[in-house]
């Protein structure tokens, strides 16, 4: 055989390889192939190729591994199995930049999965080979790189720290000062997906000087890179009021304020979210957004929105309500409760529901003149009919049982009290019935008004236990009034007297 016979073979097995795996690549980018490739066994024969001594072969060999796991999540335990994982990262130090986009994006492949699957990532070593590509001078390697460290970091605190442990969180807020828009959006992603889990994490990514970059960027022309950013200040905020005063120092308000008026809906969604976890803290961070115009923006934002985009507003308003009187007002006055029983009225879902719920017990609790604001909306009947009704959540119903008990307690406005003596099951009629009880002694108006519009019966028609405290409100009530009208509205009481008539001889 001569030397030109030998070289032939050897270029003929070199281009059916490249051949194999393109083909291969190519078939794993259609969903439909995939059960036929894990048939075929093509893990193990693309495994040796990923150490090809031919660049591109080597490549296009982790692109449609990457592709595979991608794709199918026993796929990508296949690839964790096979031992592949360790090869990969072991050649990346020593393989160029485009070998290197290809491994960060297998490794992004199996860790999405699951956080078992991103944990034999870190187990092989990924992660510490994913953060020496971010040191690369190439920014397409340090994006796939970043993605993928996110990719690991949102499963479970634990992974987020061994993504810190690697030493990620420096060359991430670097990479935030990138001129590549896509690179900082995927910086920006990651930062949000470490701080999201403990406030420690947050800390340590605060001490890196996170915030002054991400403050620098809520008013960049790129709409994704602003939802990354609000979203990453967002998850800082909402773990302690000194991450959230720390935010704030950064004067990010009141121009934050104002992108809720974004054109991009999750734009306006990250930062009705960053406002929430900011206002829930204390009372002086809620009036400093109420002092920013927050409120009435929030509310226009409700209007303007729906399902899911609503809730961090919904839950805003609660969380400024629940502070103070003063601050519950304040969302009275801004027509925050009007907006709210709209949302209630228009929203299916249960736990979008359960939070306007939730917020307008809130706004109501504070005193009778703010659980009148809540009464006069036509929303008690409307919390007893979401408590009532059995096709409603178990969150929905207790959630609206406590506010409509926390907002009874105060509530003085009779009328609005008055419906639900005939619909209330007892538990909340003792509520009802002691707002009466307070009320009647000093009011003859509403005395007279509780006697026509046939009050006073239906108290007398409720059976209560003797020594119970709705007997005892019953008992107030009725002491409010002669006692010949309230025998006269008594149950029994006309079969009573046509039995007198019967018995009764004239003289």
């Amino acid at each position: 055989m001569s030397q030109r016979q030998i070289v032939q073979a050897c270029e003929q097995f070199r281009k059916s390889k490249m051949q194999f795996v393109q083909e291969v690549a190519d078939f794993a980018n259609n969903q439909q192939n995939i059960k036929s490739l894990e048939e075929a066994g093509v893990i193990s024969l693309l495994q040796p190729l990923i150490l090809d001594v031919v660049p591109g072969i080597r490549q296009t060999a982790a692109l449609a591994l990457g592709r595979m796991a991608d794709n199918n999540h026993n796929l990508a335990e296949a690839v964790v199995r096979g031992e592949i994982l360790p090869e990969l990262v072991h050649s990346v130090s020593t393989q160029n930049r485009f070998y290197k986009k290809a491994a960060a994006f297998v490794l992004r492949a199996v860790a999405k999965h699951s956080s078992e699957l991103s944990q034999a990532v870190v187990a092989s070593g990924g992660v510490d080979a994913l953060v020496l590509c971010l040191e690369e001078f190439d920014p397409a390697v340090k994006e796939a790189a970043a993605w993928t460290l996110g990719v690991i970091a949102r499963h479970n605190a634990t992974l987020a720290q061994s993504v810190v442990d690697a030493g990620a969180v420096p060359l991430l807020v670097l990479s935030l000062l990138e001129p590549e828009m896509s690179l900082k959006r995927i910086a920006a992603s990651t930062l949000s997906d470490i701080c999201k889990h403990t406030p420690e994490l947050a800390q340590t990514v605060v001490d890196t000087g996170t915030i002054a970059h991400l403050a620098q960027m809520i008013l960049s022309p790129d709409t994704k890179l602003k939802r990354q950013v609000f979203s990453a200040l967002s998850q800082i905020s909402k773990h302690s009021t000194s991450l959230a005063e720390m935010v704030v120092e950064a004067e990010i308000f009141p121009a934050a304020v104002l992108c809720l008026r974004d054109p991009d809906e999750y734009v306006r969604k990250n930062v009705a979210t960053l406002m929430r976890e900011v206002v829930k803290h204390t009372p002086e961070l809620s009036q400093l957004i109420v002092n920013c115009g927050g409120l009435g923006v929030v509310i226009d934002y409700l209007g303007n929105s729906h399902g899911s985009l609503r809730l961090p507003g919904i839950m805003m308003l609660g969380y400024v309500a629940a502070h103070s009187e003063s601050l519950a007002m304040a969302v009275i006055v801004s027509k925050g409760v009007s907006q709210l029983a709209l949302c209630l009225s228009e929203e299916s879902e249960e736990h979008i529901r359960a939070a306007t719920v939730w917020s307008l017990g809130q706004i109501g609790h504070h005193s009778p003149e703010h659980a009148k604001a809540v009464a006069t909306a036509n929303l008690l009947p409307r919390l007893l009919q979401l408590y009532m009704d059995a096709n409603s959540s178990e969150d929905l119903q207790n959630k609206s049982k406590k506010a409509l008990k926390i907002i009874l307690q105060k509530c003085t406005d009779l009328p609005a009290l008055e419906p639900l003596l005939y619909d209330a099951p007892s538990n909340i009629v003792k509520h009802v019935a002691c707002q009466f009880s307070k009320v009647l002694p000093h009011d003859s108006k509403a005395r007279r008004l509780f006697v026509t519009s046939g009050a006073l019966k239906k108290v007398q028609e409720i059976e209560a236990e003797p020594g119970s405290p709705l007997q005892e409100y019953i008992n107030a009530i009725n002491s409010c009034f002669p006692e010949e009208i309230v025998r006269y509205y008594s149950p029994g009481y006309p079969e009573a007297l046509l039995e007198r008539l019967d018995n009764y001889q004239p003289a």
